[in-house]
């Protein structure tokens, strides 16, 4: 399989008009349109929000690696076997390694280009490194959905319009038009159900690179464009700090206090696994919530005094993993209208409970449309 222009060098007439039918474009930014002779059966992953994506698309077969995956455990809900992360993320952030690129040989690679060179993370690595796996391996096709980053000054695409891109590439427009449904109508539910705005809490989102033992926070807010914060969007949470706290880079227990917000959420908490492939609330809570408990001023904090310090959405996300977060984050801040939030026993939740039909989405996930 391949990206091309069209290719005129049949040995007929006939077998060039074969060709071209079979063949078809699909479009995103930074790439452009591109040409493919025939639907990718195998692709690389940079972020798991893509293979997220190809995953609800019906593609989890053709998944071969990637450098920042989503736990297995996001996905159990669905049907999909997903093992575990030491077997998923072969390539490094820091140190991209062509040679996994030419011995996994995907058909497409699902990454911004850009996100290779660009970000700094590999020194090494330009974008003639990039231009080199492009044409001798396979193209690229992604964009850098997960946040507005300083060198992505073109389109970012909002979730469900980068999954019908890649439906595009896929060829699965039925698959998309039912997942969005599914999203639709969980947005419609939810919004239905919500409080009033001046009834609805700040929240004091922090990064879980913070270190509560040292005390060292570091404050994000919630109304941010990109896949990383769309649960907190869609359920129009506020956040507790101001802007200066947030261009500070890192607030301390003191700072905190002074906010002393309703509730806590350590964004990507709810990939804290301990030693398992599993949501750990016991490694969460070692981590983030005792030493809380135990700091001088962090103990009187309302959020820690009234036990509302919870993990927050995992922010690398497509479709799949969206529903559960969206439903997940729901249960935790607004528990009298939606449900209380289990950790004990997430990502299952009580039938009663649950916001969306688990057993439609595995259906669409396997072609039973």
């Amino acid at each position: 399989m391949s990206s091309t222009e069209s290719d005129n060098t049949g040995d007929s007439d006939e077998s060039t008009t074969t060709e071209q039918a079979d063949s078809y474009e699909a479009c995103i930014e930074p790439i452009g349109c591109q040409t493919f002779e025939s639907v990718p059966e195998t692709y690389i992953v940079n972020n798991g929000e893509w293979a997220d994506m190809a995953f609800a698309l019906g593609q989890r077969e053709g998944f071969l690696t990637s450098a920042y995956m989503i736990p297995g455990f996001l996905f159990e809900p669905f049907g999909l076997d997903v093992p575990p992360l030491s077997e998923t993320e072969s390539l490094s952030q820091t140190n991209w390694d062509k040679e996994i690129f030419y011995e996994r040989d995907p058909d497409v690679i699902l990454m911004d280009p850009n996100y290779m060179h660009s970000t700094g993370w590999d020194e090494s690595w330009d974008e003639s490194d990039t231009d080199e796996i492009s044409e001798n391996v396979a193209p690229f096709f992604g964009n850098n959905i997960l946040r507005r980053r300083e060198w992505h000054d073109y389109k970012l695409y909002s979730m469900y319009e980068a999954l019908e891109r890649l439906a595009e590439l896929f060829q699965e427009r039925e698959r998309y038009e039912a997942l969005a449904e599914v999203h639709d109508e969980l947005q419609q539910e939810v919004q239905s159900r919500l409080p009033p705005a001046d009834e609805r809490p700040e929240i004091a989102l922090i990064n879980s690179a913070s270190n509560p033992n040292e005390g060292t926070f570091y404050p994000m807010r919630t109304q941010v464009e990109g896949v990383e914060l769309k649960p907190y969007r869609d359920l129009d949470i506020r956040s507790a700090f101001t802007a200066d706290h947030i261009e500070s880079g890192t607030i301390d227990y003191e700072t905190l206090l002074e906010v002393d917000p309703e509730v806590i959420v350590v964004h990507w908490g709810i990939g804290t696994t301990g030693d398992t492939d599993s949501f750990s609330p016991e490694a969460f809570g070692e981590q983030f919530v005792t030493p809380f408990e135990e700091d001088s001023t962090g103990s009187r904090l309302s959020a820690v005094r009234e036990g509302n310090v919870y993990p927050g959405a995992f922010g690398s996300q497509g479709p799949l993993v969206n529903l559960l977060q969206t439903e997940m984050v729901a249960q935790q801040l607004y528990p009298e209208e939606f449900g209380e939030f289990d950790a004990e026993k997430f990502p299952e939740v009580a039938a009663d409970k649950q916001l969306f039909d688990r057993q439609r989405v595995t259906d669409i996930i396997q072609g039973r449309l």
